[in-house]
């Protein structure tokens, strides 16, 4: 060593990954001479294709490759020194310092590459004494498990009775068998997975072993064919599955149960990931065909991921004990003839208390297209306790098919097929392809709340409950969330004319007017402009029937109101060929035109310009589409220039019938209806008053006298009062006259003349109902 080399504390090693174009790569510690550097590639040391500089540099230098490495490879640079001393020093020698600091140097390397692969051995801690730890003799360790006895000394073990203690405080020791034995498996048994093998007995026996030992079972990836029904005992701690059971056995029976029946509870269990499919398609002629049994379930959580191609599905069975508490979710409940069965078998079971969650419950568009289908079923066996309750579902999805198949098949989510039971909550209901019902009741369950968020191309029928002629009860409410805000929840009914006929009365000899009431005319003279000049008190060409009306095309009967708060309204209708339709007004009761558009929810708006101004939909509320009535129920939204508004129907043809009108809003507003009073419309009653000084009367004569009434006609009921004390009579009556008048005549039936001191004469006019 010729030249002086500073040692400072660094790793004498450093690693690259070649990215195949890099040639050089530097070293940052010093080296003494160029063999000092050990060069590997991927782990193998290099002897050649590469050269060194930067020897002797207290800082390194580099290697330069003559071929990149490979990209990816790993490239290993470190320092490797032979243990040896390199001077000698001799007696009564000059000792230079040069030569002196250049030894060190060479023996501090040494050691900074000795304390480098000690970091990378097996250690004991600082704090242990180190004996103890030296392997044994090769004879004595061969063909066994190397391990530590208890006190930490390295020994030996046999292969067939070693025992694993896990390190933690108050650890069991046992065998390394009993360790993997926690959790059986399926392959432990034989089963493949490889969809073809029969698994049927390697999957019986696992779970004759987990029921056997208390453990639960694994079935993993794959899928596990079986020509055999399967049992899992209650005994067994669970089950959890990553695979599917494809059931290829005999028909009429239940291709995976769970649980024991009879007065056995089957309680704190865990099932998941169940899957189990038909190998072929159930004819549904057997309801002992059953995807998954589970029964007498208590305090448990359960997820079925599939059960495809059954009879029945998933059945949650009650036997000679219940089946409660516990938390079900579903997957995939396809191409059943009943999804979900929650059934009892005895007069000593029950089936109540459970929370499921989800489910998409839905059958191919080619599967039984001849037989009734239906998501969920709570059903009984003969005589057996049918007093299922307290049931709640969040967000099930039903797509039955009913679509393609004959008019009489059933596609119903619900089916509650008992004489009793209480409380099912179904919340955000989805239906699509179903019948046009959510649910049907063939007895006297109460209490069912069925909210439906989506009916899909079936509007908003499928809001509605099947009551079959065996039914004794109405025990379901259906609460629609489709389209219609109004309909949330409870909805405040602002005007209610549930007969129209009954409203009507006698406007003048032609005409006709509706208490509460507005009548409009698709064509008005003029046109008005206002409010005033839109609503008319009666019109002609209405006709009246013992209980509906004949309403044209050119006449509407419609409710006005206050929108300065309120923008949907939900408008309700019985009849025959009605349009609906709205007009709005702003806060100065001028009437808005097309630049002001409102909507209808589930038809498209059409504007009728000058002279009608209004808005109305394009179809009648109870035109068919698909054979279906989608229109039936119309929320109405206002556009926010509106402040009043004109909501009812006109007659879609010449023939249409009107029975009733009704308007809800949601129920947190309370809207005014303008009628009457200051407006001419909706009121039978017409009144004024005039100031009078009467001359003296005569005894036995009379004095007359007449007050203009605008809207008064011959045949109305006429009444008139004097605001003094007297015992003269009154008598009015409504005179044939232009302008229209009452004439008010005051007799005196006394044997003197009377002089009346001044006063007021109160007149009021009735139109007589028709």
């Amino acid at each position: 060593m010729s030249e002086q080399v500073s040692i400072g504390a660094i790793v004498p090693r450093v690693q690259y990954v070649a990215d195949g174009v890099q040639t050089a790569f530097t070293y940052p510690f010093p080296i003494f001479e160029a063999d000092d550097l050990e060069v590997r590639i991927d782990g193998a040391v290099q002897a050649a294709g590469y050269s060194v500089a930067g020897t002797t540099n207290p800082t390194g230098g580099a290697v330069s490759f003559t071929v990149p490495p490979a990209a990816g490879a790993s490239v290993l640079l470190r320092r490797h020194l032979a243990i040896a001393r390199t001077t000698a020093f001799q007696d009564n020698g000059v000792l230079r310092a040069r030569t002196l600091n250049a030894e060190l140097d060479y023996q501090v390397a040494v050691m900074q590459e000795l304390a480098d692969e000690i970091g990378g051995s097996l250690q004991v801690d600082p704090s242990e004494i180190g004996s103890g730890v030296v392997l044994p003799a090769r004879s004595a360790r061969a063909n066994k498990l190397l391990g530590f006895d208890a006190v930490g000394s390295v020994a030996v073990y046999s292969r067939e009775d070693g025992q694993l203690t896990v390190p933690f405080p108050g650890s069991v020791p046992r065998t390394v068998e009993d360790k993997l034995a926690e959790v059986l498996t399926a392959r432990d048994f034989g089963a493949t997975g490889d969809g073809s093998t029969d698994d049927g007995p390697a999957l019986q026996a696992a779970m004759n072993a987990a029921a056997a030992a208390g453990k639960h079972l694994v079935i993993g990836e794959g899928t596990f064919r079986s020509t055999m029904a399967l049992s899992l005992a209650g005994a067994a701690a669970g089950l959890t599955m990553r695979g599917l059971i494809l059931y290829a056995g005999p028909a009429g029976r239940a291709a995976l149960t769970l649980g024991d029946g009879g007065a056995a509870r089957n309680a704190a269990k865990l099932y998941a990931g169940l899957r189990v499919q038909r190998a072929t398609q159930a004819d549904w002629s057997s309801e002992a065909d059953i995807g998954i049994l589970i029964r007498n379930l208590d305090e448990s959580l359960v997820e079925v991921r599939q059960a495809e191609g059954f009879t029945i599905g998933v059945q949650l069975l009650g036997d000679e004990r219940g089946f409660e508490d516990s938390t079900l979710s579903y997957g995939r409940i396809v191409d059943n003839k009943v999804g979900l069965d929650i059934r009892t078998l005895t007069a000593s079971g029950w089936n109540n208390s459970l929370r499921h969650i989800g489910g998409h419950f839905a059958c191919s568009s080619g599967t039984n297209i001849t037989q009734d289908r239906f998501g969920i079923r709570f059903s009984a066996a003969s005589g057996a306790y049918d007093l299922h309750n307290a049931h709640v579902f969040l967000a099930p999805s039903f797509e039955l098919q009913r679509q393609g198949t004959p008019g009489t098949v059933s596609a119903i989510p619900f089916l509650l097929d008992v004489t009793n039971g209480r409380a099912v909550t179904a919340l955000g209901i989805r239906m699509e392809a179903c019948s046009p019902f959510v649910a049907r009741h063939t007895g006297g369950f109460s209490d069912a709340v069925y909210e439906v968020a989506y009916v899909g191309t079936y509007g908003f029928l499928g809001c509605d409950i099947d009551y079959p002629s065996t039914a004794t009860r109405a025990g379901g409410t259906v609460v629609p969330r489709h389209q219609a805000a109004a309909a949330i929840g409870t909805p405040r009914l602002v005007a209610d004319a549930g007969n129209v006929r009954a409203r009507a009365f006698r406007w003048n000899g032609t005409a006709a007017g509706f208490e509460g009431m507005a009548v409009v005319s698709s064509n008005p003279a003029g046109p008005p402009a206002t409010l005033s000049g839109f609503c008319f008190p009666g019109l002609d060409s209405i006709g009246l029937n013992s209980d509906s009306l004949t309403l044209p095309t050119s006449r509407g009967i419609a409710f006005v109101v206050d929108a300065e708060r309120c923008r949907e309204f939900f408008l309700a209708a019985e009849g025959v060929s009605l349009r609906p339709m709205a007009m709005q007004f702003d806060a100065n009761e001028n009437v808005l035109g097309a630049s002001a558009p409102l909507l209808f929810s589930n038809m498209n708006t059409v504007w009728q310009d000058s002279p009608s101004y209004w808005w109305e939909g394009n179809a009648d509320l109870d035109s068919l589409t698909g054979g279906l009535a989608l229109n039936r129920l119309q929320r109405i939204t206002l556009n926010t220039a509106c402040r009043y508004a004109v909501i009812g129907v006109r007659g879609g043809l010449a023939t249409a019938q009107l029975r009733s009108l009704r308007l809800y809003t949601a129920a947190h507003q309370a809207p005014p209806l303008l009628f009457g009073g200051g407006r001419r419309w909706g009121s039978r009653e017409l009144s004024t008053t005039f100031d009078f000084d009467p001359a003296s009367i005569a005894a036995g004569g009379t004095l007359t006298q007449t007050v203009s009434l605008p809207d008064a006609a011959p045949g109305d009921f006429a009444q008139a009062g004097w605001s003094n004390a007297t015992s003269l009579p009154f008598v009015a009556q409504v005179n044939a006259s232009s302008p229209p008048s009452v004439g008010v005549r005051i007799w005196n039936p006394t044997a003197a003349a009377v002089d009346l001191a001044a006063g007021t004469v109160l007149v009021r006019v009735v139109k007589a109902r028709l």
